[in-house]
């Protein structure tokens, strides 16, 4: 197993995820990882480089991915995903990149929901996502707590993310047989009324993180970004982010209080799907995104080592055989 902090070196895959051991061991060389002989590679870095997926595809290494920068051919990904496909021919292997959103709520559960519907006007997905009950690690990085005019006037790490979102719309908008004409991007902001104090629980992935957002400061995103079709509106996605206490947010947000996706069709029949995990003997929603995210693709692994070599889209890969996930 690949890692990148050098005190991770030497110790057991399943030690570091809280787990018994299962006899892999973390290292930092990437040439080591290279020169094993294995059927696929799971890779799943914060940041992707196109130069290090290709290599293990020369080398005869499958590659699934639970996130990178590569689901589908538009103008922003097209030329990565033409080397990655180069190099999956060259090395007679496969590639095929999952996740949750991008990778499953924004583009193949809204095919699979469309096809009950008999006319389609527009779609709209919602991902919604709550700091104050879901602490993240990069809270600050997406500009929570930040001067407003700030925000807007500078670039800001989910506002920079929507070109990989449009590899989803335009996947969406090529199943219907169409062609994106161009995407627009909106953010409206939501400011604190009053200081907001947030702390990770202990099933967040920062536990005992703790901090203020100041009075006035940035406490909810709502970014939008839509797909354009013969010269009408025709996907948006929303990103909600938002902290817990709503009432103490201007304008206040109503965009219910816990970690979803929701998926709502505007046409005949009109229908709206709601993905979410189940609450707790508490009522506390979890957040299963990271697990969401990873199995996606991991369950796609035996797909993809027999597919033919290239790059898989949702569209080539189709529906893929799940196995060993009932184990009665």
């Amino acid at each position: 197993m690949l890692c990148n902090r050098p005190e991770k070196v030497g110790k057991d895959a399943g030690e570091l995820v809280g787990a018994a051991p299962i006899g892999v061991l973390a290292t930092t060389d990437k040439e080591a990882i290279e020169a094993l002989d294995a059927d696929c590679v799971f890779y799943a870095p914060l940041w992707s480089d196109p130069e290090e997926v290709c290599r293990l595809l020369r080398g005869g290494k499958n590659v699934v991915a639970s996130g990178g920068a590569w689901w589908y051919r538009t103008e922003h990904s097209k030329a990565d995903i033409d080397k990655i496909d180069a190099a999956c021919h060259e090395g007679g292997t496969s590639f095929h990149a999952g996740g949750i959103n991008p990778g499953f709520a924004g583009d193949l559960l809204v095919l699979t929901l469309a096809r009950i519907v008999s006319r389609i006007d527009a779609i709209h997905i919602y991902e919604v996502v709550n700091f104050g009950k879901d602490t993240l690690k990069y809270l600050h990085e997406m500009g929570m707590g930040s001067d407003p005019e700030e925000f807007l006037a500078g670039p800001n790490l989910l506002g920079n993310a929507w070109p990989l979102f449009a590899q989803s719309m335009a996947m969406v908008a090529d199943g219907f047989g169409k062609t994106v004409d161009k995407y627009t991007t909106d953010v409206e902001l939501g400011t604190a009324t009053r200081d907001i104090r947030y702390e990770g629980g202990p099933t967040s992935d920062m536990p005992g993180f703790k901090g203020v957002i100041k009075k006035g400061t940035v406490a909810s995103q709502h970014h939008k970004w839509t797909t354009w079709v013969d010269n009408k509106t025709f996907i948006t996605f929303h990103e909600m982010y938002t902290m817990d206490e709503y009432n103490a947010i201007e304008p206040q947000p109503d965009w219910g209080g816990h970690y979803h996706y929701r998926i709502v069709i505007e046409g005949d029949e009109p229908t709206e799907l709601i993905l979410q995990a189940p609450p707790d003997a508490q009522g506390n929603y979890p957040k299963p995104g990271y697990t969401w995210t990873a199995m996606g693709p991991a369950n796609a692994i035996p797909a993809v080592c027999d597919a033919p070599p290239g790059f898989l889209t949702h569209k080539e890969l189709g529906l893929v055989p799940l196995r060993g996930l009932v184990r009665l």
